[in-house]
């Protein structure tokens, strides 16, 4: 409520003054558009309040109007609008910023320190993944030097066949 009255405030100003909005908008490199929202006290289409807040201010010193006037009424407008905040949630916005701060001002010792836990997970199952690649590789080459035993036994075994028949 308080900034449609800024708003027809303006607007009354400029079609007094004779000043179209186009002209205003080219004068003050606004888009038209913003210019109607100002006049219409519609600010739920704005983004930045600051950016609409200096708008206004830009708008009113083209037109003459007093800017400190606008000022208060845009600041009291913000205050009823924030003032709708639970108190509640205002109060835990605060106790999250002290905490923060009481962190960051804590001098910690290294010895005392307490650190986040780390996430040791794919540390652990990396080491059991090269733990059983090593009693794989193990297996396998014990295996290997026993295949190698046997058949160089058996080779062995069946030279000695052939030279006993060789020599009976």
């Amino acid at each position: 409520m308080i900034l449609i009255e800024a708003g027809e405030a303006l607007k009354n100003t400029r079609e007094s003054s004779g000043v179209s909005i186009e002209e205003a908008s080219k004068d003050l490199n606004i888009p038209v558009i913003v210019l109607e929202q100002i006049e219409n006290g519609s600010i739920g289409s704005f983004e930045d309040i600051y950016v609409l807040k200096q708008d206004m201010v830009n708008y009113a010193k083209y037109l003459g109007v007093n800017t400190e006037t606008v000022i208060n009424k845009f600041n009291e407008y913000m205050f009823d609008y924030t003032s709708k905040i639970p108190m509640a949630e205002i109060e835990k916005q605060v106790r999250e910023k002290n905490k923060e701060k009481e962190d960051e001002d804590r001098i910690f010792s290294p010895y005392t320190r307490v650190y986040p836990k780390e996430k040791t997970m794919p540390y652990i199952i990396t080491g059991i993944v090269v733990i059983i690649l090593v009693i794989c590789a193990i297996v396998w080459s014990i295996k290997q030097i026993t295949i190698d035993n046997s058949s160089s036994n058996l080779i062995g075994v069946l030279n000695v066949e052939v030279e006993y028949e060789f020599t009976k």
